[in-house]
């Protein structure tokens, strides 16, 4: 009889001295039962069997380690804690992924400067590995020697930290409406980055991140293109490729390519001043923007035959302006790339009068004499207004304090007739 029917013979015994799916014991009990009594299971296929708890296997749970994995970015420090409720007289330990130990208990197995305790009690074992490696990643194991010897697993993830990016496809000066194509990489992340491209604020849309696995078969190399028709608007632009991964935690790990557009020039004529006069001297300034820079000025006057000036100034000056000096000027910008004419309408204006320093005097000293009289007249109305409040109080306080004054009649007769009384003489005034 092979193996395989014997133990189906012996699970059938079983469920004949269990009927019912449970069987006491001194120590246990039966907690459940899948075959039925008479039942035997196909050979080939998988038969369950009972589950047995005890009181040990109960109390056992309090002596089982438990740890957390750990994700570090390299070149880190990693901490791994192993805890355990009841030790039962035993130490922790730990191991690396090769099974070498590195700690039991408070003591070092493994000389490596970089694995160090951090914390040893009979319920708790930690150890801390600094500068971490690619090598370093893999599943650190917690044990304690009881019977059995049980045993807990820390996963390290070690993240690889992707390099500056690379832009590689601009070789020199581009003219517009040139198309070109750039081409950014970056190495060693773990897991694969991500890249993406923009333009100052503007986020370009370049191809989809490719990656390539390193021959260290650890860490990638990510790569991404972008195409673009640049425009004069582009002169001088920085186009930026990034890199995104979980190890910079945010950190911008970028590289920028400048580049330069060639395109015609354009120009435009300011006047200064504004608005001349004739008799005034008169600048027109031709203003012109192009990648290269404009090297030459040629001025034109319409119906004015040849062209008035060429130069590399830019300025047409008139140092006395006349009527005759109205009309169209044109102001044509030449580069490498070509040329552009603006164009200006002058009116000369009538010639403003001068004020002479004769009048201007005269007009001062007549705004001081002006302000002065203003000033005596404000302080004669107010001198007025006090005297005549002043008189009138003064004849009132006089006809309450004498029992003898003359009534009115009496005293206009004495003013038309010039009767004395002696000392009792008085005047009044109405």
């Amino acid at each position: 009889m092979g193996a395989p029917s014997a133990l189906a013979l012996l699970l059938l015994l079983a469920c004949c001295w269990a009927p019912g799916g449970a069987n006491l014991s001194q120590d246990g009990y039966w907690q459940e039962q899948d075959l039925e009594l008479g039942t035997l299971a196909p050979l080939d296929e998988p038969i369950s069997s009972t589950v047995w708890s005890s009181p040990d296997m109960l109390a056992s749970q309090d002596s089982q380690p438990w740890t957390s994995d750990e994700t570090v970015v390299a070149g880190g420090t990693v901490v791994l804690k192993c805890q355990v409720k009841d030790h039962e007289d035993s130490s922790l330990q730990w191991s690396n992924p090769a099974q070498q130990t590195l700690y039991f208990g408070e003591k070092r197995a493994l000389r490596d400067n970089r694995i160090q305790l951090v914390s040893s009690t009979p319920h708790e074992l930690s150890i801390s590995i600094s500068n971490v490696a690619l090598a370093d990643e893999g599943e650190y194991t917690c044990s304690i020697f009881t019977m059995p010897v049980r045993t807990a697993k820390s996963l390290v993830t070690v993240l690889g930290i992707p390099q500056k990016p690379i832009i590689t496809g601009y070789k020199s000066s581009l003219r517009e409406k040139d198309t070109m194509t750039l081409n950014c990489h970056s190495s060693g992340s773990k897991p694969a980055a991500q890249l993406t491209w923009r333009k100052g604020d503007q986020e370009l849309h370049g191809e989809p991140t490719r990656i390539q696995e390193d021959s260290n078969g650890k860490t990638f190399t990510v790569s991404s293109s972008v195409t673009l028709q640049v425009t004069r608007e582009d002169d001088g632009a920085d186009i930026v490729c990034s890199v995104n991964h979980e190890s910079l935690k945010g950190a911008d790990r970028s590289t920028s390519q400048h580049i330069e557009v060639l395109y015609t020039p354009t120009a435009m004529i300011r006047p200064d001043p504004p608005h001349p006069r004739e008799g005034q001297k008169l600048s027109l300034h031709c203003e012109g923007r192009g990648n290269p820079v404009p090297q030459k000025y040629l001025w034109m006057k319409e119906g004015s035959d040849p062209p008035l000036k060429t130069t590399q100034e830019s300025a047409l000056i008139f140092p006395f302006l006349n009527k005759s000096d109205s009309g169209i000027y044109g102001c044509t910008a030449i580069s490498n790339m070509g040329s552009y004419t603006a164009y200006f309408t002058l009116n000369v204006n009538d010639p403003s009068p001068v004020p002479s320093s004769s009048s201007t005097y005269h007009a001062i000293i007549g705004g001081i004499v002006a302000f002065i009289v203003f000033l005596l007249l404000i302080l004669l109305i107010f001198l007025g207004h006090y005297l005549i409040r002043h008189k009138g109080t003064y004849l009132t306080h006089e006809a309450k304090g004498s029992d003898d004054a003359p009534d009115a009649d009496t005293a206009i007769i004495n003013a038309e007739g010039g009767q004395s009384g002696g000392d009792d003489k008085k005047e009044y005034f109405i």
